[in-house]
């Protein structure tokens, strides 16, 4: 870069370019909590070291997530469902959003899951077999992500594709999924059979459960499944940059597959290394002093958390991917009490997958140049197309089909 300008984060474009590593590191030195005046976006403070993104994910009753977590443009003002869902809710109402579904993502739920994500995982790989090319994005992060969280929440296995053409084309055309009246149909109907119906789900926990001594409306609940749909957008991109950072460092795969032993230091830094999601945002409920800036109370602040997970203060060799990093005190889940609800279901599905592709590293190639996304919210390949290359004799997916090597 010619020079360093902060105000260029605020373009989405920006964020397809790795030129924004390089000014979020110079930030990080000489400007880590920078205002910006209002513009398309409302004024700002661009929060980039890690300590100061840790400290205001810790401290919600000084930075509320009720007005908005996410940049949304002047034009837009504040988000409408503050208060409403679990993400856009300060202690104690959040936690009582969280305690209705917590159970539905813990560990015991996980190790419940394992067999029905492990077969989920065999039937998307399985077009890779020949040779045939297979759109990572959308055929494996996008398809793995949301099927868990239809599987949380209940929705029936033949139903899953549909709802996931829905959610791909409205996530494409950057809407909320509930301006979608396919997916809000659907999740009405679903909404009557539960109430017809209870069933051990996070849907049914919804219409079940109480915040501040009252039954969810009908609103609250249909924004809270938006929330954990529209979740999976994030975790699908970790999927897809996570493969492709494979692809990329074939060494730290081979090490990977030699070593199984690594998987979950991987894991970690497969989350530090795609950060997926691009930045939080949260009000000041007070004036604060934060690094040597005075925010405001009232002010926004953001959180870029791509830029927090390569403070050379903390990581060493911060872009440097490699997967036996410790200690990797990533912030790409959060931190804090908003710390991502499904942290240890997506673990075990990322340990799952790398399980399954394990005896594929070598033979994965990438088909055509990747685009990335263009977006403040979230970053990732827009398509990662790859194929396997051939290869004389049995393939991994001997083991996966209980085949000899052939298929008819």
């Amino acid at each position: 870069m010619s020079e360093f300008r902060p105000e260029r984060l605020e373009e989405p474009e920006f964020h397809q370019d790795d030129d924004r590593y390089r000014l979020w590191a110079w930030m990080r030195r000489h400007s880590p909590v920078h205002h910006h005046p209002a513009g398309t976006w409302p004024a700002f403070w661009s929060v980039t070291r890690y300590a100061d993104v840790r400290r205001v994910y810790a401290e919600p009753e000084t930075f509320s997530s009720r007005a908005g977590v996410l940049l949304r443009s002047r034009a837009h003002g504040l988000d409408p469902a503050g208060d409403m869902t679990m993400a856009l809710s300060d202690p104690p109402r959040h936690q009582e959003f969280r305690a209705l579904l917590a159970p539905h993502f813990d560990e015991r739920s996980a190790r419940a899951l394992r067999e029905a994500l492990r077969e989920d995982i065999r039937r998307v790989l399985l077009p890779l077999r020949d040779g045939q090319v297979v759109d990572v994005a959308e055929e494996v992060g996008g398809a793995l992500s949301l099927g868990l969280i239809c599987r949380v929440l209940g929705v029936p296995p033949k139903d899953h594709a549909q709802l996931q053409r829905w959610t791909h084309d409205t996530f494409q055309q950057r809407r909320s999924l509930t301006s979608s009246g396919e997916i809000t149909r659907y999740l009405l109907d679903l909404m009557v059979q539960r109430m017809e119906q209870s069933r051990p789900d996070g849907l049914s926990a919804l219409l079940e459960g109480q915040v501040g001594g009252e039954l969810l409306t009908e609103a609250e609940i249909l924004l809270n499944v938006e929330n954990l749909v529209g979740a999976s957008e994030n975790a699908g991109l970790t999927i897809t940059s996570g493969l492709h950072a494979l692809i990329e460092h074939r060494s730290q795969w081979g090490r990977l597959v030699a070593d199984p032993a690594l998987v979950p230091t991987a894991i970690e830094e497969i989350l530090r290394w795609t950060s997926s999601a691009v930045h939080s945002a949260r009000t000041a409920t007070r004036d604060v002093r934060l690094g040597d800036a005075l925010v405001r109370a009232g002010d926004t602040v953001v959180l870029w958390l791509p830029s927090a997970n390569r403070d050379e203060r903390v990581f060493t060799d911060p872009d440097v991917f490699t997967v036996d990093r410790v200690p990797n005190r990533q912030v790409g889940l959060g931190f804090g009490p908003h710390v991502c609800i499904g942290a240890t279901m997506a673990r075990h599905q990322l340990r799952l997958l790398l399980d399954e592709t394990a005896d594929l590293w070598s033979r994965l190639e990438v088909c055509e140049p990747v685009t990335p996304l263009s977006s403040l919210a979230v970053q990732g390949p827009a398509h990662l197309r790859v194929r396997l290359a051939p290869v004389a004799g049995t393939t991994g997916f001997d083991r996966l089909s209980g085949g000899s090597g052939s298929r008819s």
